[in-house]
């Protein structure tokens, strides 16, 4: 990887982190769920489309995120288990930030029915939660060739397991939304405790077996960190996006016998996605670090200096919005936001772009409340 040197803060890195946060808001609250763009809706199982960035996009970030903050601390003699004890207590506030968001608002509102035995655990935080806390363990304890060896070593467990191992019923290698082996290990550990919108019933797509290669995806991240130390300059730049390009190809190979899956996040999907994230990391850092065009980036930089508290809060409000309900006049149940949707935003334009129009003001409402702390300095840091 060759020398590190000493580098500030990439402003590249917190746009791209933004860019993230405000994708996840963008394609998480649109108008109308029966009205989307392609390019902003999910592959119904194999597959791609440009929305499934959003997720790899932030773990990415925090692989990239760790190395800047550790690397130099552990050069310099940290201790390694303090440094440790650190990733383990923001690891399970991450986790129990998921849980509060997968519970609340706790059965307090009239059309929310809140039961512990059918609370779901695994989630989006609770993912990057557990993520985080095996990739600073093996950070803290191997170089980065031993960090992407174990990334390698994941993703090929991960393919062998998935496409060997015989499914009680279904045999080995399906890869199916019913019949995978990560589909019967949610089923049976996690009875209960699965997303209800799921391909499959007892399947989730942030479930336990499919957690390894996101943690590889988080090696990714903290493999893209150590070439940042490394580089500076345009050479960065063209060593991600080149080592991002490799990265494409060899998951649209691999995808050739172990299709591209989000829900599965199969291991060529994790390799794919993460080149994605790669070039568009050299791209902002391009743009942004090295040729100085940085007011464009500024809304961005703003979103990715509060991204955790703007996730949260995003989905608090998401979902009060479908929670506070009332009868109407036909004597049809109204949510809060049915009512926002049809009054301000079917009016404007076809159903399509009327969906788009309510995701948009979405996330500028919330770049209004990014920008409101931003500006007052309020960090929100774990």
């Amino acid at each position: 990887m060759g020398a590190t040197r000493s580098t500030s803060r990439l402003l590249s890195l917190d746009a791209f982190r933004g860019a993230t946060i405000a994708g996840m808001l963008l394609v998480n609250n649109p108008g109308s769920w029966s009205d989307l763009y392609p390019p902003l809706a999910h592959a119904p199982w194999h597959g791609w489309t440009p929305t499934i960035q959003r997720k790899k996009g932030k773990i990415m970030s925090v692989g990239v995120a760790m190395t800047l903050s550790f690397a130099r601390r552990v050069e310099q003699g940290a201790d390694r288990g303090a440094l440790f004890r650190h990733v383990l207590v923001r690891s399970a506030i991450i986790f129990g930030l998921g849980l509060f968001l997968a519970a609340f608002p706790f059965g307090l509102l009239p059309a929310h029915n809140f039961a512990l035995e059918k609370l779901r655990i695994p989630g989006v935080l609770q993912r990057i939660a557990l993520c985080y806390l095996a990739a600073g363990a093996i950070f803290l304890r191997t170089s980065w060739k031993g960090q992407l060896g174990w990334a390698a070593c994941l993703l090929l467990g991960y393919w062998a397991l998935l496409t060997l191992v015989p499914v009680p019923g279904h045999g080995a290698g399906v890869l199916e939304p019913t019949g995978n082996l990560a589909w019967w290990i949610d089923a049976h550990l996690l009875a209960g405790h699965t997303w209800s919108g799921a391909p499959a019933p007892g399947f989730d797509p942030e479930g336990i077996l499919s957690t390894i290669p996101a943690i590889a995806t988080t090696l990714f991240g903290v493999v893209a960190g150590h070439l940042v130390r490394a580089s500076s300059g345009p050479a960065l730049s063209l060593r991600l996006v080149r080592d991002g390009a490799i990265l494409l190809t060899l998951g649209a190979v691999w995808g050739l016998v172990f299709p591209l899956n989000k829900n599965l996040w199969t291991s060529s999907y994790a390799v794919f996605m993460a080149g994605w994230a790669m070039v568009l990391l050299g791209g902002f850092h391009w743009l942004i670090d090295v040729r100085g065009w940085k007011r464009w980036a500024a809304p961005l930089v703003i979103y990715g200096s509060n991204a955790l508290a703007m996730f949260v809060l995003a989905g608090l409000v998401g979902k009060l919005l479908y929670l506070i309900k009332w009868t109407g006049v036909d004597g049809q149940a109204v949510t809060l936001k049915g009512w926002i949707y049809q009054i301000c935003f079917v009016p404007l334009a076809s159903p399509v772009n009327a969906s788009l129009l309510f995701a948009t003001a979405f996330v500028l409402v919330f770049f209004g409340i990014a920008w409101g702390l931003w500006r007052k300095k309020w960090f929100v840091k774990i």
